[in-house]
């Protein structure tokens, strides 16, 4: 096969085999575009499920590249391999039993004092989330630091594909959130109310009515819809202040 190819067209190799796709598209496009079909590893397409985590190579290189493939564009001369899921098993547990302290996190993951500060985790986020520093605030017992850091979490697995002392930090910091939110957090009266009122079937009339009308019928009460105002509304006043 010749090497001079159309400016908008790339080599890439998918689990080694060579394909010839448009520069224009994502991996996961581009996947598709050889031939595949997704299984696994496909998910929202939007960059925020986490299904689609890939790793990747340039010839010449030493240095493994990541990302999500719904996100990354190919580029010529890719090696491409994905990683729908990293076997990282979770650990099983009550949080409202829990304790909201390292102490309660370490018993359910003791690989989190083998962290060695390396930052590879960081380096390997895909959401450019500060993974050791959340680690870190873990270690030292700042759980809603490390909620607040991990926060964007799409718990794609790579950070733990990549990691030397084989933590599953993804994990670790989604049983930190949910500590921060069971313990630290404090209560909305609202959501308290609105959860109450949905247990004794409060809404039960309302969506048994819903579902029985058209498409054209439900389309028109979405539009007309209540809404809350918003500061950048021509007709923001004041007074609804009082909603936000």
């Amino acid at each position: 096969m010749s090497d001079q190819l159309p400016p908008e067209v790339v080599r890439v190799y998918i689990m080694g085999k060579e394909y010839l796709v448009p520069n224009s598209l994502t991996i996961q496009k581009a996947f598709e575009y050889a031939g595949y079909k997704w299984v696994r590893g496909c998910g929202c397409r939007g960059g925020i499920c986490g299904a689609c985590a890939t790793v990747y190579r340039y010839p010449g290189t030493y240095k493994i590249e990541v990302g999500l493939a719904c996100q990354t564009v190919v580029q010529d001369g890719m090696y491409i391999a994905q990683i729908p899921f990293f076997p990282a098993p979770k650990a099983t547990y009550d949080v409202a039993q829990m304790q909201a302290t390292t102490q309660a996190v370490q018993a359910l993951y003791p690989e989190l004092y083998r962290c060695m500060g390396c930052n590879t985790c960081t380096k390997s986020c895909p959401m450019e989330i500060k993974v050791m520093e959340y680690i870190s605030a873990v270690i030292r017992g700042d759980l809603p630091e490390a909620a607040r850091l991990s926060f964007d979490c799409v718990m794609c697995g790579l950070c733990a594909a990549r990691c030397p002392a084989e933590l599953k930090q993804y994990h670790i910091a989604e049983l930190a959130r949910r500590l921060v939110g069971e313990h630290l957090q404090p209560r909305s009266r609202d959501v308290v109310e609105q959860t109450r009122r949905l247990r004794e079937g409060y809404f039960a009339k309302s969506l048994d009515e819903l579902m029985a009308v058209d498409l054209d019928e439900l389309k028109k009460r979405y539009v007309e819809r209540e809404t809350e105002p918003q500061e950048d509304d021509p007709n923001w006043t004041p007074k609804d202040k009082a909603y936000l």
